[in-house]
């Protein structure tokens, strides 16, 4: 069963663009996991400073296996792992994140 993990970000109202231009040079980085089924960036519309970050996964074990891999330490800036370019580690962007988990219980398509 697909399952529905939201990091939700809290960053500074003026640090939002540039949480966006470190996802976008990310972009594809989580494509080739085993059980990632798509992902989504949610930039808030409505002055909160909260962003979503929607990932979907074939089932837990998938999430985890991601979660606990040098891809995902690298992508997010662990100390054991340098930055992406080579150079230094940057200081995180938000100010707190908070890992929420569901189970998609029904819907629709729209078609």
């Amino acid at each position: 069963m697909t399952v529905i993990k939201i990091n939700a970000i809290t960053v500074p109202a003026d640090s939002g663009d540039e949480l966006a231009r470190r996802f976008a040079a990310r972009a594809g980085a989580v494509d080739g996991q085993d059980g990632f089924e798509g992902f989504e960036l949610l930039r808030p519309s409505d002055g909160r400073t909260t962003w979503l970050v929607v990932t979907r996964w074939r089932d837990e074990a998938a999430f985890d296996a991601w979660a606990t891999s040098d891809a995902f330490a690298a992508g997010h800036g662990r100390p054991t792992s340098p930055a992406p370019d080579g150079g230094a580690q940057r200081p995180p962007v938000g100010v707190s994140a908070e890992l929420w988990s569901f189970e998609v219980a029904g819907g629709s398509t729209g078609t």
